[in-house]
């Protein structure tokens, strides 16, 4: 749904984040830490020569480049994903929002950078949105993965929330916050180039389907399973939003 023109540094992007992810959340049977500062060596090596054997470093760094994403971006990914290691408690807001920063609004920082493309003025005009909305797609997933992070991988990520005893004001709190970071995210989707637009409102779209969800979901039944939008949801969604962009009633 993103033009031709900026897909294939989008997929390079994620190529790069969720490799680092899948090493610190999937690669159980395996020494994590060495893999994980293999990587990181691996990245630091592709950014400063400009090429890489690994494909995936080879085409992020491509990206990297050729719309000079900062690197203080990329290390606090890093950062972030390193804590998946050994951190496993966020007990206060200034822990959460680093984590936050490092896994989600760089990310959306770097996706900025492409939709742009190279345009400064643009860049710090949607800088702030950008981050909100990156923000908020974190914390519907953390919503969303509260009973594969709390009883798998042992993390809880909310601070101030007790997750053995959900409640729904907690819930609540949570659902707010993450709401007016949709607002937020809303009104710079509604400035991007064409290029990127309709892209970016349909993740907004459909994440705001599964907060809808998780919303009606009480507290106790979101800590022991896994909600989703169905496919035909999915659907009905992409039409619904692909009449309202034609229409430019975003």
């Amino acid at each position: 749904m993103l033009s031709e023109s900026i897909r294939q540094d989008i997929y390079n992007i994620y190529g790069f984040v969720r490799f680092a992810d899948e090493i610190v959340d999937t690669f159980h049977d395996y020494d994590k830490k060495a893999l994980f500062d293999k990587f990181s060596q691996d990245l630091e090596d592709a950014l400063e020569m400009k090429i890489s054997l690994n494909p995936i470093l080879n085409s992020f760094q491509e990206t990297y480049h050729k719309y000079n994403i900062e690197k203080h971006m990329v290390d606090a990914f890093m950062k972030s994903m390193h804590q998946d290691l050994y951190k496993q408690d966020y007990l206060t807001d200034e822990e959460y929002k680093q984590y936050i920063y490092g896994s989600a609004d760089v990310v959306g920082l770097m996706c900025l950078k492409v939709f742009v493309k190279g345009d400064n003025e643009k860049y710090n005009q949607l800088k702030s949105s950008a981050m909100h909305l990156g923000s908020a797609f974190q914390k519907v997933n953390f919503l969303r993965d509260l009973k594969a992070d709390f009883e798998d991988l042992s993390r809880t990520y909310f601070p101030n929330t007790d997750l053995n005893h959900l409640d729904e004001s907690s819930k609540k709190a949570i659902i707010d916050d993450i709401e007016e970071d949709f607002k937020k995210g809303l009104v710079g989707i509604k400035k991007l180039p064409l290029d990127a637009r309709f892209g970016v409102f349909m993740a907004y779209r459909y994440y705001s389907k599964l907060l809808e969800k998780l919303k009606k979901t009480p507290a106790l039944e979101i800590k022991s399973a896994r909600i989703r939008v169905p496919d035909y949801k999915k659907v009905e969604l992409l039409t619904r939003s692909y009449v309202k962009y034609q229409l430019n009633l975003l």
